[in-house]
């Protein structure tokens, strides 16, 4: 049985739309990445560390970009970010990394502070106040803000590059636990107004 012009036209259309779909599926040049630059936190985003709905939590979290990576990869606490970064494997993959600049805003509603770039941010360890999983690193922007915080709360400050898998853990095991029902209300810088 001979097939008909149209189904051979058919045929023949069909097979070139197959052959463009695998021929771009397979082109290294498409870019799945994510895109640059921070995304903001949002009520629904998981922690890719625990999985836990970070818009439940208090204190500072972060995120990260990777290569192979579609989206942003956000962690519940600063705490879990550091114990991701510092895997050997992260390191090959890792764009781009931000914190919450808790310097006036509220520890217990930290999606409204900006994120800032994590390698140049200022840390502060060993203060009494629990983030999602308990102690965490305080962050912030300017080092003037990580010091006042630390005058307030105690601790010790941190570049970035001076946080290692032994502090982290440390942190899991009590590090920086007191009371822990206080709230971090900063008082505001002279230029800008704490957020509310």
């Amino acid at each position: 049985m001979r097939a008909t012009p149209l189904a051979a036209r058919r045929r023949r259309v069909l097979g070139a739309l197959l052959a463009m779909f695998l021929l771009t599926a397979c082109d290294p040049q498409v870019d799945t990445r994510a895109p640059s630059g921070p995304r903001p936190i949002e009520a629904g985003d998981e922690c890719h560390v625990c999985g836990m709905i970070l818009a439940r939590f208090p204190g500072p979290m972060g995120e990260v970009i990777a290569d192979g990576q579609p989206r942003a990869l956000k962690f519940c606490s600063t705490r879990d970010l550091f114990a991701y970064l510092l895997q050997p494997e992260a390191g090959a993959v890792v764009r781009e990394v931000y914190v919450h600049d808790m310097a006036g805003a509220r520890w217990d509603h930290p999606l409204d502070a900006p994120l800032v770039d994590a390698r140049r941010a200022w840390y502060v360890a060993g203060h009494p106040l629990r983030g999602a999983m308990g102690p965490t690193l305080a962050s912030f922007r300017e080092r003037g803000d990580a010091e006042a915080f630390a005058q307030r709360f105690g601790g010790r400050i941190l570049a970035f590059d001076q946080i290692t898998l032994e502090l982290i853990g440390q942190l899991g095991d009590g590090e920086g636990e007191g009371g822990g029902g206080e709230t971090y209300q900063p008082a505001p810088p002279p230029s800008r107004p704490a957020l509310q």
